[in-house]
């Protein structure tokens, strides 16, 4: 087993490793570009190819966790919902607390040591979300409580929390989880092309949701999001442009009266009445049309300028 100062150096050069390789989160990563990564000039695993908890021979706690994709339809790929705490639960390997990879997290939890969580956003690909740590368990729910480091000194495990206290740790934890993999969920399944103009510059493209994540249908899911370069994500979200169940842009009345110069006449104004450009191949992570109802109403609805 190796000591904690190199167990420490491992996770440090790992994470560095994975903050260049995905560009600072902006980029998911392969499972074959997982395989570069080596530590002391030889090759390291990170992730179990079988399983979600991972813990390599030479540690004494695990290293990493994962959560495969699963495309829209299927069950829910992972126990994302949080608790009353705003914190994320991972269920336990299995239905026994004493399982080996069980033991290496609950390991993790008491050394307070920092893991990586892959999470699937395609077939062999990864969003890593870093550092997280074990924060608490709870056996009768067969499941560790993961803190996507937003809570550690703020929550005490098992102890009541505030609301104001909840709703900070949870929008945190949208901030640092469910946006990243939000994105690289949605720009994956639009290949990289903004779903209104088929810009493929991915440096200027948002996953943008088609309902708000704070409306009750905000789903961080696929179908609740839609590929758009920056100008048509900003119209998009100040109803500017509308796009209807039947995946057809309109712009907004008075924008197409005015006169300004090529970004709005090119941009906007002969966007209107077009079909959407790009569309998911799959027609599962197609958007969802009663969501692309709601929002149109409320680009309908919106007050136009006088």
């Amino acid at each position: 087993m190796w000591d904690g100062d190199r167990d420490a150096r491992l996770r440090r050069e790992l994470m560095a490793w994975l903050t260049v390789r995905t560009h600072d989160g902006a980029q998911p990563i392969s499972t074959t570009d997982l395989g570069d990564f080596a530590f002391d000039g030889d090759r390291f695993r990170l992730m179990d190819r079988q399983s979600g908890i991972w813990k390599p021979s030479v540690l004494t706690s695990a290293l990493s966790l994962r959560t495969t994709y699963r495309a829209p339809g299927q069950p829910a790929p992972y126990e994302d919902r949080p608790g009353s705490d705003g914190l994320l639960r991972y269920k336990w390997r299995g239905d026994d607390g004493d399982h080996w990879q069980n033991r290496a997290l609950r390991s993790a939890m008491g050394a307070s040591v920092p893991l990586i969580w892959f999470f699937g956003v395609g077939e062999a690909l990864w969003v890593p979300i870093f550092p997280v740590y074990v924060l608490g368990e709870e056996p009768a729910e067969q499941q560790f409580v993961v803190d996507p480091d937003v809570g550690r000194g703020l929550i005490a495990p098992g102890s009541p929390v505030e609301e104001h206290l909840r709703r900070y740790v949870l929008a945190q934890t949208r901030r640092r989880l469910h946006q990243p993999v939000f994105r690289a969920t949605v720009l994956r399944a639009y290949e990289g092309r903004c779903a209104v103009c088929s810009l493929a510059h991915t440096e200027l493209l948002d996953a943008a949701h088609i309902l708000p994540d704070s409306s009750p249908g905000g789903i961080a899911a696929v179908r609740n999001g839609l590929a758009l370069c920056k100008l048509h994500h900003s119209a998009f979200d100040s109803n500017i442009m509308g796009i209807d169940p039947d995946f057809r842009i309109a712009i907004r009345p008075d924008l197409l009266a005015e006169v300004d110069g090529p970004t709005l006449r090119h941009g906007l104004q002969e966007r209107h009445g077009e079909r959407l450009r790009k569309l998911p191949h799959r027609r599962a992570e197609w958007p969802d049309q009663e969501f692309l109802a709601e929002r149109y109403a409320t680009f309908l609805a919106a007050p136009k300028a006088s």
